[in-house]
């Protein structure tokens, strides 16, 4: 993979600290929460969740608290004595999958062993089973659709099955960020669908999305997906080449850059995956408006994708604003 920042200086903008990747630190909003959470105290979370203001809103925070180390044991303990509510099987459901998927890694399957595969599985169909009563008692609890989405592609349910349920989740949510982002995994060719229907179900989204919303950012990941599937060099021509600049302005354009966009959680990850997209393509006047909004406020991913994502973001961002005469 060829790297975006061989031959550019290092440096910061004026004004500009190093880039943070916490979450917590992006979003202070959400501390209350992870400080409920790391204290096994239920009712201080399910209150928590109660004041959020979107189905957006509870997807984030319900990712976030599925990565909190021991959480499972305080949503068992939840999940059983409140069997009527949806949240702690939902949360306790998607606190499995990260377990399963942190056993199994980030790896490709030919570098997961036997064991990796067997402890995963057994992690999913777990929180398969929970997830399945949620959906049935409570059909349109999107955090149980969206963790499904997961299970479907971790126990290799197939293209149709999570399809269908994308379908499910949508009927009661349309254009669900988080539920978009799990099913283009699960259609790009790593996973046995297409670069035509990845490309495809992106531009989907982001065309029937109200002008403004963040879906446009799927467009850029699924471009950045298949530039990771480059090698030899085809990957720095594919992300200069003018159909892809072209997919991506346009993508910015109707989303994150449009005037009706408000900004939200997502609006990070949203501006984050432009930057990278961009900035891969070295189109440094396209990458600044996201760089301008992001300021230090970086995201995981993509930038993990890149050996050193603080120092990549660090001159990535000095490259863009450079182009505007630095930031202000």
């Amino acid at each position: 993979m060829t790297s975006i920042t061989d031959g550019m200086t290092s440096g910061e903008a004026p004004g500009l600290r190093g880039p943070t990747f916490d979450p917590y630190d992006n979003l202070p909003e959400l501390i209350p929460m992870r400080t409920a959470a790391e204290a096994g105290d239920w009712p201080a979370v399910r209150a928590w969740f109660a004041g959020l203001g979107s189905v957006d809103e509870l997807a984030t925070a319900s990712s976030l608290l599925a990565d909190i180390a021991g959480a499972e044991n305080f949503l068992e303990r939840a999940a059983a004595e409140h069997p009527g509510d949806p949240l702690p099987r939902a949360l306790l459901a998607e606190r499995y999958v990260y377990i399963g998927w942190d056993i199994r890694s980030g790896a490709r399957a030919q570098h997961v062993s036997r064991d990796q595969f067997a402890q995963f599985h057994d992690w999913l169909r777990r929180a398969e089973q929970l997830l399945i009563d949620v959906c049935a008692e409570h059909p349109g609890h999107a955090p149980a659709w969206t963790a499904r989405l997961m299970t479907a592609r971790g126990l290799e349910l197939g293209q149709a099955e999570a399809r269908r349920r994308y379908d499910r989740l949508s009927a009661h949510h349309p254009h669900h960020f988080r539920a978009q982002t799990q099913l283009l995994q699960q259609v790009c060719p790593k996973w046995g669908g297409s670069w035509d229907a990845a490309h495809g179900f992106a531009r989907e989204c982001a065309t029937a999305a109200p002008d403004g919303s963040n879906a446009g950012a799927l467009v850029a990941l699924a471009h950045i997906e298949r530039w990771l599937d480059l090698d030899g060099g085809e990957d720095a021509a594919y992300m200069r080449g003018q159909s892809v600049r072209d997919d991506l302005r346009h993508a910015a354009r109707v989303s994150v850059l449009h005037p009706a966009h408000r900004p939200d959680w997502n609006s990070i990850g949203a501006h984050n995956a432009f930057a990278f997209a961009f900035s891969l393509g070295n189109h440094w006047a396209d990458a600044a408006p996201h760089f301008a909004f992001l300021g230090d406020r970086a995201s995981e991913s993509p930038w993990y994708y890149l050996p050193d994502k603080k120092s990549s973001f660090l001159k990535c961002r000095k490259a863009a604003l450079d182009t505007r005469g630095g930031a202000r």
